[in-house]
């Protein structure tokens, strides 16, 4: 494990998560199980969509946001931000990562 965060979801949220300075992974259909057990074994921090965490099996989800490391999230689609929220700055406010 590293110190890594890192994010699984959809492309655009990943992208943002990316200006942000996270790892990401963007998994195929059928691939969000194995993107989440890659991400167990390496992060320190992980961010999963809520897209995503619905298409893992109920049963490793729940084992995966049992531990208590890595600390495992569940993060609400972008659609529901409200417009004109810049989600790259307002990652970067949330984690205390400044802009270069």
């Amino acid at each position: 494990m590293d110190s890594r965060i890192v994010y699984i979801g959809e492309e655009i949220a990943a992208a943002g998560y990316r200006l942000a300075g996270l790892a990401t992974r963007v998994p195929g259909p059928g691939e969000e199980s194995a993107a989440l057990r890659e991400a167990l074994g390496r992060a320190a921090l992980i961010l999963v969509s809520q897209q995503v965490a619905e298409r893992v099996a109920l049963p490793e989800l729940q084992r995966a946001l049992a531990k208590a490391s890595p600390l495992l999230l569940v993060v609400p689609e972008g659609t529901s931000l409200p417009p004109g929220i810049d989600i790259a700055a307002r990652v970067r406010l949330q984690l205390g990562v400044e802009a270069r």
